[in-house]
């Protein structure tokens, strides 16, 4: 039986709130999960880039929480 593992998405809208996206993987299936509003889809292929259009376009959620620590 496959393991499943789980990683995250998250974003903060302009208000300064957190939007999480869990993506679910059990083999080679993938379900991407949106915690704020219970959003769900199947997803085989490039399930990150579509947890990132939810949160933009769904929740105006585009400011990457890791991108603030680099350094440059």
């Amino acid at each position: 039986m496959p393991q499943m593992t789980t990683s995250t998405v998250s974003r903060w809208d302009q208000h300064g709130r957190e939007h999480v996206v869990r993506i679910q993987r059990r083999g080679v299936q993938r379900t991407i999960r949106c915690d704020t509003c219970g959003w769900r889809q199947g997803a085989q292929f490039l399930p990150w880039l579509k947890a990132e259009e939810h949160l933009a376009e769904a929740h105006q959620a585009t400011v990457n929480p890791s991108e603030g620590s680099r350094q440059r």
